[in-house]
């Protein structure tokens, strides 16, 4: 197994060793409290935002302890387009920017179509991308780009980071999709499309 950052390559840094690195940084695979089972009162919004880079600010000002983000962020729940925190007993709406999250890491299993690509999330979730857990691209309007998330679970989804996007491109392949050259990648015995494979030149350059 390997693990690939574009950071890390440019840093001159040794990458780590795959997806046990990953867990071995967290720790351990957190168990989540059951949110889903949860349906408290609203209690009205809380002065809470996490910002489009994963920044989670209260009161406009930046949550210094990793430990607090990582309890706030296991009781997220989204609810339609609106997010919240939620304890058995209370539910209280939060701002999310963008994605909740951030996919900050990647480790690398085999190539093709046996690829497995894992992620950890700047909240120490570690994901498998397969079926369950797709990556899915967005057009960007403002840099005529793509916008890349990882589905992390529920309705609540990762933005991967830039460079880690351009690990992605690297590699990618053409497929067949309802008549159409898409290019994407594979992972977990999943193809998941980039965009038309015309607009390659663009997503490479």
């Amino acid at each position: 197994m390997t693990s690939r950052s574009k950071a890390a390559e440019t840093a001159g840094t040794a990458a780590p060793a795959g997806l046990e690195s990953l867990i071995v940084a967290v720790g351990k695979e957190r168990k989540l409290p059951p949110v889903h089972l949860w349906n408290p009162p609203f209690c009205g919004d809380l002065d809470m935002r996490i910002a489009a880079d994963g920044t989670w600010f209260y009161l406009g000002t930046p949550i210094g302890r990793p430990a607090l983000v990582r309890l706030f962020a296991s009781v997220l729940k989204r609810e339609d387009e609106r997010y919240f925190l939620v304890t058995p007993v209370e539910k209280v709406g939060i701002r999310v920017e963008d994605a909740p999250f951030l996919a900050v890491e990647m480790a690398v299993d085999g190539a093709g179509r046996e690829r497995v690509l894992s992620f950890r999330t700047n909240v120490d979730d570690i994901v498998r991308c397969g079926q369950g857990h797709e990556l899915r691209f967005e057009p960007e309007a403002d840099t005529g780009g793509l916008k890349p998330y990882l589905h992390v679970r529920a309705d609540l989804w990762a933005r991967v980071s830039r460079a880690l996007f351009f690990d992605l491109v690297e590699m990618g392949e053409t497929k067949l999709v309802d008549g159409v050259e898409q290019f994407g990648i594979y992972s977990g015995g999943s193809f998941f499309p980039m965009a038309p494979a015309a607009s390659i030149a663009g997503l490479r350059a």
